[in-house]
């Protein structure tokens, strides 16, 4: 009977594992879809750090945070720096009143030094041995009431001098405590207007260069304001950049459309400041102002009848509400005819 021997795998398949072959198969497909979403991963990471530097309203956000903290130091810093101004002025008519306080105590320590030099020099005591030796009784008690009147003017010169001196000190003391303590406050808060005026000068630069890549769009092509005023001025030319986009409706003051005196009118609002809705009557209003004076805040106005007024917002830029179809856009200050200028108060 025949033996039937199991036949021999051929090389291929005794070297290859069909598992193995479909293992293998999947191992490209993954290597694609591993590398598809590096890809991805790649241009997504790269957006982002295409992305990372800020924008000019996120800027201009941190300015804001930046300046909110700085005002207050600078408000504080003023009343000190005006309390410090007045306690001096305090203190040099206080130095008025004490100078012939001193003159009297020099002079009754100068009587006081005479009358210890002529004891010194035996003067005194010759008197009072002389007095003390005598026989009679009678003079005796007259030279002890002697010597006694001598020893309470002694006295009583000396006690002057240490009233004089205590008044003197009691008057000083508290005006030089109170002197001293404003002097270091005023040095602290100096010290913290520095460090914040650092940090609003580093974000002012980064404004810049996103400014100088384009950052501010067609309707702010440069920054709006120039630089962060403090004061009302500060907080009206703020407001009246922040309309940028909002467009411009005839006898509008805000919220959300304007048109030009009633732009002025809104963002002096904020400020505190009244305004009329009319751009003649503004000029009327503000304080004139040369060009060469100009700062943030401050009005121009248009045209010999004063039709058309704007905000001045530095650098040689205005912000203003032009005409209908029109958005509240930044333009040169020289772009249309200068009548004056005006600083509302």
């Amino acid at each position: 009977m025949a033996s039937h021997a199991p036949r021999p795998r051929s090389l291929r398949s005794t070297l290859v594992d069909p598992d193995m072959t479909r293992s293998r198969t999947r191992w490209p497909i993954r290597t694609s879809v591993l590398a598809a979403i590096a890809g991805v991963a790649a241009v997504l990471l790269g957006a982002t750090a295409a992305h990372a530097e800020p924008s000019v309203t996120e800027i201009e956000k941190q300015i804001d945070v930046a300046w909110n903290q700085l005002e207050p130091t600078i408000e504080k810093a003023n009343a000190t720096r005006q309390d410090l101004a007045v306690k001096k002025k305090q203190a040099d008519a206080l130095a008025k009143r004490i100078q012939p306080l001193q003159l009297q105590i020099d002079q009754a320590m100068g009587k006081v030094s005479n009358m210890a030099v002529r004891a010194y020099k035996g003067d005194n005591a010759s008197a009072i041995n002389a007095i003390l030796t005598t026989d009679s009784p009678t003079m005796l008690a007259d030279q002890l009431t002697i010597l006694d009147q001598f020893a309470r003017r002694q006295q009583h010169d000396v006690q002057a001098v240490v009233d004089l001196k205590e008044q003197l000190a009691a008057q000083k003391a508290p005006l030089d405590t109170l002197v001293a303590q404003l002097t270091r406050t005023e040095a602290d808060l100096a010290a913290k207007k520095k460090q914040i005026d650092t940090e609003i000068d580093r974000l002012q630069k980064l404004r810049l260069k996103v400014y100088g890549n384009g950052g501010g769009g067609p309707l702010r092509p440069a920054p709006c304001p120039s630089s962060y005023p403090g004061g009302p001025s500060g907080v009206a030319v703020k407001f009246a950049c922040a309309q940028i986009g909002k467009m411009y409706v005839w006898g509008a003051a805000g919220p959300n459309t304007y048109d030009c005196s009633g732009l002025m009118l809104a963002a002096w609002a904020k400020a505190g400041v009244t305004l009329p809705h009319n751009a003649a009557a503004q000029r009327r209003v503000t304080a004139y102002v040369k060009q060469a004076e100009l700062r943030p805040g401050d009005l121009v106005f248009y045209y010999a009848d004063l039709h058309h007024v704007g905000m001045y917002v530095g650098d040689g830029w205005v912000v203003h509400a032009s005409q209908a179809g029109e958005p509240v856009k930044m333009k040169r200050l020289d772009t249309a005819t200068v009548h004056s200028f005006g600083r509302p108060t």
